[in-house]
């Protein structure tokens, strides 16, 4: 049996739209599956962009803690810099904890730290050349402080050679220049003038001496005092006795002479007169002039 013309044309209009139903249906799975596949592939991207920017976070973090740790354990002698580093220290601590509150995402923030990392390297570097110069200067300034104080001692040094020398020199000069004497010797004398040992007969003693050649002498009048003992030590005066100055002390003279020095030798005699006895035994002289001790002899009377 044919087939009615108007159902085969509305058959194949029917069969149209089902292909055309079908085709859209395919498009827009397709559609669906790219946009899938798009949104898995952004996905993945932000995923990994989220991971790298935090690496960089936990870098950079580590970066600054290092940086804190360097700041830390560095000081110094100096206030002015202790006070600084002190203020970077602050600066430094202050950065770590922005940095660990921010966003990894953040990348202006995380721009920012960097840069501030690097001024705060700068700044370090400065405090480190600074803390070198002044601890070069400092061990300078020791090392010439050291130098001029051995400079001053060994100044110190030979200015007391040199002092030691001109008063070992001076004293020579004063020992030199005093007068001395030679060939002291003391007798006994009778009524007669002659020399005796006898006691009971003595009626005077004469010493006598030499004021030896020194042309470093002083030139002029010079007192010549001797002080004779008796064996029992007692010193021997009598009323033309005088006193004289000799080593800051005071001492009684039992006689004295004045004699003209000119540095030339000078024979001299100085006699004891008018004491009343003479008692058996050692009797002593000794010679000075003020300047000086010129010697002492012995006088056995029997």
């Amino acid at each position: 049996m044919a087939e009615d013309p108007l159902e085969r044309i509305a058959r194949e209009e029917q069969e149209n739209k089902n292909k055309s139903l079908k085709t859209v249906t395919y498009a827009l799975a397709a559609v669906a599956a790219a946009l899938a596949i798009l949104l898995g592939f952004v996905y993945f991207q932000k995923s990994s962009l989220v991971r790298d920017l935090n690496v960089e976070k936990q870098d950079l973090t580590e970066q600054i803690e290092s940086l804190q740790a360097d700041y830390d354990s560095l000081s110094s002698d100096y206030d002015a810099i202790n006070s600084q580093l002190d203020s970077s220290r602050e600066e430094v601590a202050q950065l770590v904890e922005r940095i660990k509150s921010t966003d990894a995402t953040n990348r202006s923030k995380m721009r920012q730290y960097e840069k501030e990392l690097g001024t705060l390297r700068s700044i370090m570097r400065n405090y480190i050349t600074q803390i070198d110069s002044l601890n070069t200067l400092n061990h300078k300034l020791t090392a010439d402080a050291a130098a001029a104080r051995r400079e001053a001692a060994e100044s110190k040094r030979q200015n007391e050679e040199l002092t030691q020398q001109v008063e070992n020199l001076s004293g020579q000069v004063a020992a030199g220049s005093v007068i001395k004497a030679r060939g002291v010797n003391i007798n006994a004398y009778n009524s007669s003038d002659k020399v005796t040992d006898r006691s009971s007969r003595t009626v005077r003693l004469l010493t006598n001496l030499s004021l030896v050649e020194n042309d470093l002498a002083p030139k002029g009048p010079v007192v010549v005092y001797i002080r004779v003992k008796d064996p029992d030590g007692i010193l021997l005066i009598n009323s033309s006795s005088s006193s004289f100055s000799f080593g800051g002390e005071a001492l009684q003279a039992s006689a004295s002479r004045r004699v003209d020095y000119e540095g030339k030798e000078v024979e001299m005699s100085i006699y004891l007169n008018d004491i009343p006895e003479y008692t058996k035994g050692v009797y002593t002289v000794e010679a000075y002039t003020e300047q000086s001790f010129l010697g002492k002899a012995e006088l056995l009377l029997r």
